[in-house]
């Protein structure tokens, strides 16, 4: 809170350093961040698939779409932050999605900091499809993830709707054994 008042801030952001309006509280901001409803925030989020398709002349005949998670480490107590054994971290765990062809982003949706649950990543999946549909129904649709991603119900929701899928497998004992010979 004591920043909104840093010559160097308010100098950033157009204000001038010694007489000018200080920047925003944090309650201020905090209203701000939670503004949006979650119906609203959906909407973003289709906006900015459809800026996607948009970019393509024409519908293309394949496309493959990465998704993956990144740590998004916070500093304080913010609201869906929690810690990651993994990272040793409290953080969030954003999900991107990315055209693996031209590396534009296609979505990107601010998560809790834990892994994503099977059921969790096929209502973001079956959202995504179904938006990217819309525009393109022909289109050839490939997901592609790490092991977070290959669950059970993601790889089922992808059969069941005509989305080929290659996700990778956490590695167990019992796979390394088969694996051996």
């Amino acid at each position: 809170d004591h920043l909104r008042r840093d010559p160097g801030f308010k100098l950033a952001c157009g204000r001038l350093p010694d007489t000018g309006r200080d920047l925003c509280s944090q309650p201020t901001i905090s209203r701000w961040e939670n503004a949006p409803t979650l119906r609203e925030v959906i909407r973003l989020t289709y906006a900015l698939v459809d800026t996607w398709c948009d970019s393509y002349a024409r519908p293309p005949v394949a496309v493959t779409l990465d998704i993956d998670d990144t740590v998004d480490v916070v500093h304080g107590h913010q609201q869906l932050a929690l810690f990651n054994a993994h990272h040793d971290e409290r953080c969030f765990m954003p999900i991107h999605v990315y055209d693996a062809a031209t590396s534009r982003p296609v979505a990107i949706v601010i998560r809790p900091g834990k892994t994503p649950s099977g059921q969790e990543i096929r209502g973001h999946l079956r959202r995504l499809i179904r938006r990217i549909r819309s525009h393109w129904p022909n289109t050839r649709l490939t997901m592609r993830g790490d092991s977070h991603y290959g669950r059970p119900e993601v790889m089922a929701w992808c059969e069941a709707h005509d989305v080929d899928y290659i996700f990778g497998l956490a590695g167990n004992s019992v796979l390394h054994r088969l694996l051996e010979p």
